[in-house]
């Protein structure tokens, strides 16, 4: 098989390191090539919204699988728009990266793939529509995978303490859904084999308060936790309360058991337990 992948972030970057052995080529986007030194072994193209250049436009017409990892701008997504005509002529596999906060609140309550997207906020809006975007493009046959917070190396509750950048955000009923980004990784080949499209809910088994998940990387450190801030009168940036404003336990079952992923990390405390181990943190 042959991999292209629009937007090489975080997650596209770790199912490379993982499965990247699994594909004959492997070719992705990001915004400037030649700043880009950490990606070896990935044949790199620019994309910055306009049709790619002409290399680019090669390697995603031979590509059997197609990755994207773009969030949608202001204007919407601009792939779609860019390589429409591009994809409508040929199948192949499509797998879209989504975000569980299409779902926007349910006061604590759980939701699943069934229940219909809400989010009051227009960057939410803005994923809907590119999903959609997505489907369309794909006849339907698309893969979307929904992600909680994600987590991993590099990016933990253990690194935010160590950078002395960890607080403990207290509102009552709060909890979050997070996911390893290995876990991602395992989603993402499991939705490569899986013979139709679909949506998919990408998180672990365990929404918890966000406060819980810092006190616990403390203890694993040693350290004294930070003191608890009321969200009522924390100082916080529009763009992070706005996180708060959605409480929502997200089921992971038809994951495991629609796609058969089987998570190495079913909880916050399995994943920073083993980072810790990794030395994260330290």
């Amino acid at each position: 098989m042959r991999l292209f992948i629009l937007g090489l972030g975080y997650s596209a970057r770790h199912f490379v390191g993982k499965f990247g052995g699994s594909f004959s080529h492997v070719a992705g986007t990001v915004r400037d090539p030649a700043a880009r030194g950490d990606l070896a072994g990935i044949e790199l193209h620019g994309f910055s919204g306009s049709r790619p250049a002409d290399a680019a436009i090669e390697r995603i017409s031979d590509a059997d699988v197609l990755l994207i990892s773009i969030p949608p701008g202001s204007t919407g997504d601009p792939a779609p728009a860019a390589l429409g005509d591009l994809l409508a002529a040929d199948r192949r596999k499509i797998v879209y990266l989504s975000t569980i906060g299409v779902y926007g609140d349910h006061a604590g309550g759980w939701v699943d793939e069934s229940t219909p997207p809400q989010s009051a906020l227009d960057r939410a809006r803005m994923r809907v529509a590119a999903e959609q975007a997505w489907a369309d493009t794909a006849q339907g046959d698309v893969a979307i995978l929904r992600l909680a917070g994600i987590y991993g190396p590099g990016r933990n509750a253990l690194a935010t303490l160590r950078s002395g950048a960890a607080r403990r955000i207290v509102k009552p009923g709060q909890v979050f859904n997070r996911i390893h980004v290995d876990d991602i990784a395992s989603a993402i080949m499991a939705a490569i084999h899986h013979n139709s499209g679909g949506i998919w809910n990408v998180c672990d088994d365990e929404p918890a308060p966000p406060q819980d998940v810092i006190a616990y990387a403390a203890h694993l450190m040693g350290i004294a936790p930070p003191d608890e801030e009321a969200f009522a009168t924390a100082e916080m940036s529009a763009m992070a309360r706005s996180f708060y404003a959605s409480s929502t336990r997200v089921s992971n079952a038809r994951l495991k058991h629609g796609l058969g992923v089987r998570l190495t990390y079913p909880t916050y405390r399995h994943g920073l337990d083993a980072l810790w181990r990794a030395g994260d943190g330290r």
